[in-house]
């Protein structure tokens, strides 16, 4: 079965590609403006990214804590707890998921804007 908040996540995480798709399709607007568009579409990509790796490794089948499934909420609090992990994460420079990303969308940008 699959929990709410993981149809929750995949849910962001499908909404962030269709940002993505509408960033590329849109950056070949005015250079600058495109550009942080872009770049901050891929820190969130990266976030999202993040964020769902660390509710997989959070997940335990523990009981105990106050994060445990016994717990009023437990769940939640671990996925709170993942997403304020992935956001800290990227602040502080991230693992370069974003640059690289940031670096395919202006390629692909760049190949529209020839294209057309």
């Amino acid at each position: 079965m699959v929990a709410p908040l993981a149809l929750m996540g995949l849910s962001a995480a499908a909404d962030l590609v269709g940002g993505v798709v509408d960033a590329i399709g849109k950056a070949a607007s005015p250079a600058a403006a495109g550009k942080d568009k872009l770049k901050k579409t891929a820190q969130e990509f990266e976030s999202v990214f993040l964020e769902q790796t660390l509710d997989r490794l959070t997940a335990s089948g523990g009981q105990e804590g106050p994060l445990g499934e016994a717990g009023t909420g437990g769940s939640v609090y671990r996925s709170m707890l993942s997403k304020e992990y992935a956001g800290q994460i990227v602040k502080s420079g991230g693992l370069g998921i974003a640059d690289g990303v940031y670096r395919q969308m202006l390629r692909l940008q760049e190949g529209a804007s020839h294209a057309g």
